[in-house]
């Protein structure tokens, strides 16, 4: 299936790819959605400047899409870049959604007005299992960016291993906080 990928340059878009080529799809590209608006509610922006790198060493093109990142009408920047992609063939979009509502439905939504068909291979997987079979997988996730409670700056840079994993559950038990980042 010729495929396109909701890609920020994070562990779950990128592991949306992984699933991809486990799935043998044809991936078409990387579909960045660059974010004039750094609260943006849909689209994560702190690594966007790191998709080109990304691509280049997965050697899958991307497609840049600027948006002002408005609520809601972000939206419209989506719909018609996956509407210019389904004319050139694309038949799917993964996303790296895992827990949020609000961004599965917007992309189901638009997946479905434009005859798409949406992929969440990650959706509520359980975050702990999730996170352990990354490092199991040989994926390198390092923390760019801390903005929760009980995550402070010595968390910036840390490679996550399994030991990492275990610290991120104490930490979910103390403060709530998500252990796959959510």
């Amino acid at each position: 299936m010729k495929s396109v990928i909701l890609y920020s340059g994070g562990k779950d878009s990128t592991m949306a790819v992984y699933h991809a080529i486990q799935n043998n799809d044809e991936i078409y590209a990387l579909l960045s959605m660059v974010s004039r608006n750094k609260e943006s509610y849909m689209f994560h922006v702190p690594n966007i400047h790191m998709v080109d790198y990304c691509s280049a060493a997965m050697e899958i093109p991307t497609i840049d899409i600027a948006t002002d990142g408005i609520k809601e009408e972000e939206l419209d920047d989506l719909e018609a870049s996956l509407s210019r992609l389904k004319e050139k063939g694309v038949e799917a979009v993964y996303s790296g959604a895992l827990e949020s509502t609000y961004q599965r439905t917007r992309i189901d939504n638009i997946c479905e007005k434009l005859g798409l068909k949406s992929i969440s291979p990650l959706w509520h997987v359980n975050p702990i299992d999730y996170m352990h079979m990354i490092v199991d997988e040989g994926f390198t996730v390092i923390i760019t960016s801390v903005s929760a409670y009980g995550l402070d700056k010595k968390w910036l840079g840390r490679t996550i291993t399994h030991e990492v994993i275990d610290e991120l559950v104490e930490l979910n038990e103390k403060y709530g906080i998500h252990p796959a980042f959510e």
